[in-house]
C-alpha cells in the first residue's frame, strides 16, 4: 500500500487575527464539535502560566482573564493558551460538507477576520518522542489521535484532552 493511501485525513487550520476570548473559544469549539467528519481538535498558542516562573515576581500568582475553565461538549477544560490557532483533523470523505458548515460557524462566532489554511499540519506518523513516551509497540495501544501530541516531559492527562 503506497502512502497516499494510508492517510485519509487532512487538517484545516483556523487563524484569526487575534486571539480568541474564552467564551468564543468555548462557542466555536462545541459547534465544530457538532460537525460531522472531524476526528482531532487541536488549539495552539502562547501559554498562559498559573505562577511568574522567573523575575522578581517569581512564584506569584498570574491572574490572567483568559485562564479560565470552558465547558466544551460537557467536558470541563482549563484553557491553559491564548488561543491563536485552532486545527481540526477532518475525515476526506466529508472534506466539502464539513468545509461549507465551518464556513456558516466562524461567520457567525468568528469576532474578527481569519484566514483558513488546509493541509497536513499535524504529525500523521509515529515520532522519536511517541517512543521515548509510551515505549516499544505502543501504537496498538494508544488511541491514534495521540501520536505525534506527545510532550516527553508533560504530563499527557494534563495537556490532552479527549472529547467524544
Amino acid at each position: 500500500m503506497e502512502e497516499s493511501e494510508k492517510i485519509n485525513v487532512i487538517d484545516i487550520k483556523i487563524v484569526p487575527n487575534r486571539y480568541l476570548k474564552p467564551n468564543t473559544t468555548e462557542n466555536i469549539l462545541n459547534c465544530i464539535y457538532d460537525l460531522e467528519g472531524q476526528q482531532r481538535v487541536l488549539i495552539h498558542g502562547p501559554s498562559i502560566p498559573l505562577k511568574v516562573f522567573y523575575g522578581p515576581g517569581k512564584g506569584h500568582i498570574v491572574n490572567h482573564t483568559d485562564r479560565k475553565i470552558i465547558s466544551v461538549k460537557d467536558t470541563d477544560l482549563e484553557l491553559r493558551v491564548m488561543v491563536g490557532e485552532i486545527i481540526i483533523t477532518v475525515d476526506m470523505t466529508n472534506f466539502n460538507d464539513f468545509m461549507d458548515n465551518l464556513h456558516e460557524i466562524l461567520d457567525e462566532n468568528m469576532p474578527c477576520d481569519y484566514s483558513i489554511l488546509v493541509g497536513i499540519f499535524t504529525r500523521t506518523k509515529s515520532t522519536i518522542t511517541d517512543y521515548l513516551k509510551y515505549g516499544n509497540n505502543f501504537e496498538s495501544a494508544i488511541d491514534e489521535r495521540y501520536i505525534g501530541l506527545v510532550d516527553a516531559r508533560s504530563i499527557s492527562s494534563e495537556t490532552v484532552k479527549v472529547i467524544k
